[in-house]
């Protein structure tokens, strides 16, 4: 089990806590718990008739689970929000918070398979009871399938290649570590752009591990659902789908197409933008480097 130590600084802690505007005696829910940073500033702000529920799927984060009786930590992925919520007896809820991506502490460890800096297995799942695991993505994905990811998902313009490339080395042998999908695709890592390229890559085959764009959009519709009016939800996100997605659902309440116009041609949209887009300091990145691409949108339901 791992300790609250080997998780790194919550990113844009105090901002995010803020565009929560915590009631006292409110219910709030932090979806990505991880080391807990966020839900402890959260705890700070409620009072003693206040409730904050935490989702993790990943079984490290339960060694960080908070001795605080108005707190529960849910073994599930947010996915699964409003279902895990009305079990515990929760049906609406006062601000929701999420930092999307993977933790740092998900990245430091090498066995996970989600850093570019180790040879690992391919695993890459953020919780170990998925059945897909980036093996099973490289080695068993037909030639479209790899190029729809890698062009979806890692944004590469030399998706066709890369796919082409796996199917050709994945004949010979599997593929079955990091540094050896690394070897396979060498000649598309130059040098200088070595890093960037490379952290495209593994985006996109751990996005598809985790079916992350398919798990943001069902837990931003169930939070329109599950929110009271004047509920806040206060969103951090690494790359431009996930903020992409975000700032889209806030904005027309839909990820695709244009809201409905009322009676007198307004749009009726089910929040209002807090914030404009809230990034953190020059300070801050040079603190904790994981903060570098992080944004934060604050939404208010209507």
């Amino acid at each position: 089990m791992m300790t609250t130590m080997e998780y790194h600084n919550p990113v844009l802690l105090k901002e995010t806590v803020d565009g929560l505007n915590i009631k006292p005696d409110g219910v709030y829910v932090d979806v990505t718990f991880g080391g807990g940073g966020h839900s402890k500033e959260i705890l700070k702000r409620l009072g003693p008739n206040g409730k904050l529920f935490g989702f993790d799927q990943d079984e490290d984060a339960f060694a960080n689970a908070l001795p605080d009786e108005r707190f529960t930590l849910i073994p599930e992925n947010f996915r699964y929000i409003k279902r895990f919520l009305r079990f515990h007896g929760v049906k609406s809820v006062d601000g929701i918070l999420a930092d999307l991506g993977v933790s740092s502490h998900q990245f430091d460890v090498p066995e996970r398979g989600f850093s570019t800096r180790f040879d690992a297995d391919l695993d890459m799942r953020m919780s170990k009871k998925n059945e897909l695991d980036a093996f099973k993505v490289v080695n068993e994905y037909d030639e479209a399938n790899l190029k729809r990811v890698f062009l979806d998902y890692g944004e590469l313009k030399v998706a066709p290649a890369l796919a082409r490339t796996i199917i050709e080395a994945r004949e010979k042998k599997d593929i079955s570590t990091t540094d050896e999908l690394k070897t396979v695709l060498s000649r598309f890592l130059p040098e200088q752009h070595k890093n960037k390229i490379l952290a495209q890559i593994y985006q996109a085959i751990r996005i598809e591990v985790n079916q992350e764009m398919d798990v943001l959009k069902e837990f931003l519709e169930q939070s329109l659902e599950i929110l009271k009016p004047e509920g806040r939800l206060s969103v951090i996100s690494y790359h431009s789908l996930e903020d992409r997605l975000v700032k889209r659902f806030i904005k027309n309440g839909m990820f695709e197409g244009e809201p409905e116009r009322d009676f007198f041609g307004n749009f009726s949209v089910p929040f209002k933008s807090i914030e404009k887009l809230i990034v953190p300091t020059d300070k801050e990145i040079k603190e904790n480097n994981r903060a570098r691409s992080a944004k934060l949108r604050v939404a208010e339901k209507k």
